[in-house]
């Protein structure tokens, strides 16, 4: 582990992780709740992301310490304060938690192992790119208890085909990694001693590239994902001929004509 770590409560961040600069890793760090997004571990959370939105990082990777990626909400914990507007404001503040992993300008990265449930597949649904071991599960199981997981139904269902979301929506069974490689939840999926090394291929594929671009790209992926389509071209063209004129574009364009790596200054 890099030597740049700093331990928190329930949030454990780890700067250049796997040895690569500019990578900060979170690990979500309550073991013994399979990590269940208590209130607590929700405040941290938004705490280390709005901090990297806010610095020079490049890529955020959000783990789960312990046998589990995360296992949704802190049941107990809710189930202590029954009331209507407690209930409101606990899933604003995920939801805050939520669109702040999409909106800030570095991609993020889930690597998941053991099960990411209800929340947890949430989260794994909200991150820009997911790599799970081959023995990962998934499951939106609010149903089970009465329950329908409507806020992760939010990204679920933009992430895979409506029957297949709906499908894990209203039987709330559990899915296997390879099954959430095929219908587009995950990216990419590995043998569990594996997770780390493609983890880290993955992150510096996209270290390697210009910090602008990736930016840019991010930020226009998800605008024009709700527009309609002459929108969607429009605000295109307009942040491609943006970034067009960034000095890594040029540089890039014109290493290509010169056959040539790019010398880009990062």
């Amino acid at each position: 582990m890099n030597a740049d770590v700093r331990s928190a409560a329930l949030v454990e961040v780890e700067h250049d992780a796997y040895g690569v600069p500019g990578v900060v890793r979170l690990t979500m760090n309550r073991p013994d709740a399979f990590n269940a997004l208590s209130e607590a571990l929700l405040d941290e959370l938004q705490t280390a992301l709005n901090a990297i939105a806010q610095s020079d990082a490049r890529v955020v990777v959000i783990a789960g310490a312990g046998r589990a990626f995360c296992a949704g909400h802190d049941l107990k914990e809710m189930r202590a304060e029954p009331s209507q507007a407690y209930y409101q404001a606990l899933f604003n503040r995920c939801t805050k938690l939520m669109m702040t992993v999409q909106r800030m300008p570095q991609p993020v990265i889930a690597r998941v192992h053991g099960i990411a449930t209800a929340a947890g597949c949430q989260l794994v649904a909200m991150c820009d790119l997911a790599v799970a071991a081959d023995t990962a599960r998934f499951a939106v199981s609010g149903v089970n208890l009465g329950l329908f997981c409507a806020t992760p139904s939010v990204p679920l269902s933009r992430n895979v085909s409506r029957k297949a979301a709906l499908e894990m929506l209203l039987t709330g069974d559990f899915i296997d990694a390879i099954q959430a490689r095929q219908q587009g939840l995950v990216n990419r999926v590995v043998p569990a001693d594996a997770l780390d090394s493609e983890v880290t291929r993955l992150a510096t594929s996209i270290c390697a590239k210009p910090a602008e671009a990736v930016s840019a790209g991010k930020g226009l992926f998800y605008r024009q994902l709700e527009m309609g389509i002459e929108a969607a071209y429009q605000l295109a063209g307009q942040t491609m001929a943006c970034n067009m004129m960034d000095d890594s574009a040029l540089e890039g364009v014109q290493a290509f004509i010169d056959k040539r790596p790019p010398d880009w200054k990062r």
